[in-house]
């Protein structure tokens, strides 16, 4: 068996993560946008931080971020406070709301799939897709 190209693996994993983003997100929660969703993993992730910080981090415009952080900030799931170092930005962080809101989510979309793993993949299976969980990861950083 010929060892497979860069090109022929991305091609594969671009026709499998597709399907699968397409049918989780029939199965979406709608009460918060994919931009408000990837803010508030972001801060929980990395902590409080500025918006320009996190719109670098987003890769997104800081002005595009603010409309996002604004509506999050109003529904009580991040909190802007003053920048102690910098009188002039705000420090963004999630608020216990919002890291609840992330959890709930989180385990509706966990239980989906565990709910499809456990039905239809052998155990070897499992541990092939457990191994490949921090290999997606790190392509995800590197896109």
């Amino acid at each position: 068996m010929s060892r497979p190209t860069a090109d022929a693996v991305a091609e594969k994993l671009y026709l499998a993560l597709s399907l699968l983003v397409r049918r989780l997100r029939q199965t979406r929660d709608e009460s918060l946008s994919h931009p408000e969703i990837s803010a508030l993993v972001r801060l929980e992730s990395a902590g409080p931080t500025t918006l320009t910080a996190l719109a670098k981090l987003e890769r997104i415009s800081a002005q595009s971020l603010g409309a996002t952080l604004s509506t999050l900030e109003s529904r009580g799931l991040v909190r802007r406070e003053p920048d102690a170092d910098d009188g002039r930005q705000s420090v963004l962080s999630i608020t216990a709301i919002g890291r609840n809101t992330l959890r709930a989510r989180r385990s509706g979309r966990a239980a989906h799939i565990a709910r499809a793993l456990a039905a239809r993949f052998t155990a070897d299976e499992l541990a092939t897709l457990r191994a490949a969980a921090p290999l997606l990861e790190r392509l995800a950083d590197e896109l």
